[in-house]
């Protein structure tokens, strides 16, 4: 689609696939790459053709965190333009995490601060094994806050008291032990592995999946208590009854592909 600045989106297809597009800042963030990832992001939720969203991005670094320029301005904000400028940061975060496609971050290059958080928004993220990873705003005197909330859902408290405090680069192979990324490779096989895990994705119901990201949200970190056990057991009553569900079953139990493959 052309009309995106800072993006190469394409959102044809089952497929879709959103860049990061501006190579010479390292794809760092300002307004209108926040802008335009919100809006590419609410465009590929709505498509009904789509069923899997890529994030990637072109040059040699993922995202790099904030733009230094967009940085310099938000020196002279006032409270409340920070507190508007953060807000419009969220709800990016927001858009990406609850897009009802699921996402997989292809990760080229390295990511520091808020691309770390672009990465930890995403449901899979699939690294080349060169990246480097840094949540470097203590350093500058700031603090991971609006991207924690995905950062910790992905790599834990434990690891966060590390990083978040120290500010250390940790190459991909701590970023995969700690549960940044779901799986490292060299960069020869990025593509064919992120195709791979797209490829699975559309073979699932689609409905399914939706549910599946939905159940993920609301069960994790909750007590198992009657309250959940009674919603779960409505999830799974709900899910066997739709088209969707008996399609899948009765496709299984006759040993033939089911409506949503053609």
């Amino acid at each position: 689609m052309k009309d995106f600045t800072s993006l190469d989106v394409d959102l044809q297809g089952p497929v879709a696939r959103i860049w990061l597009n501006q190579p010479e800042t390292r794809n760092a963030f300002d307004d209108t790459l926040v802008t335009g990832l919100t809006r590419a992001f609410t465009l590929a939720s709505e498509a009904r053709e789509v069923r899997v969203v890529v994030l990637g991005a072109h040059g040699p670094a993922f995202c790099a965190g904030a733009n230094l320029r967009w940085m310099q301005r938000m020196a002279g904000y006032t409270h409340e333009d920070n507190l508007a400028d953060a807000a419009r940061l969220a709800e990016m975060l927001r858009t990406i995490a609850e897009c009802p496609k699921p996402v997989i971050a292809r990760v080229q290059g390295d990511a520091y601060a808020g691309g770390v958080g672009l990465v930890a928004a995403c449901d899979i993220a699939i690294s080349v094994d060169t990246a480097a990873y840094c949540l470097s705003e203590t350093r500058i005197g700031l603090v991971p806050a609006t991207i924690s909330p995905y950062v910790l859902r992905a790599m834990g408290a434990r690891a966060a008291q590390r990083y978040f405090l120290t500010a250390e680069r940790f190459d991909a192979a701590e970023a995969h032990r700690i549960g940044l990324v779901h799986e490292v490779v060299s960069a020869t096989a990025l593509d064919a592995k992120v195709d791979e895990l797209a490829q699975a994705l559309c073979a699932n119901g689609p409905a399914a999946v939706r549910a599946c990201k939905r159940l993920i949200a609301e069960v994790a970190g909750r007590p198992i208590d009657q309250t959940l056990i009674d919603w779960t057991v409505e999830g799974i009553a709900d899910i066997r009854a739709s088209s969707e569900g008996r399609e899948g079953v009765l496709a299984f139990l006759e040993k033939r592909k089911p409506s949503w493959l053609g």
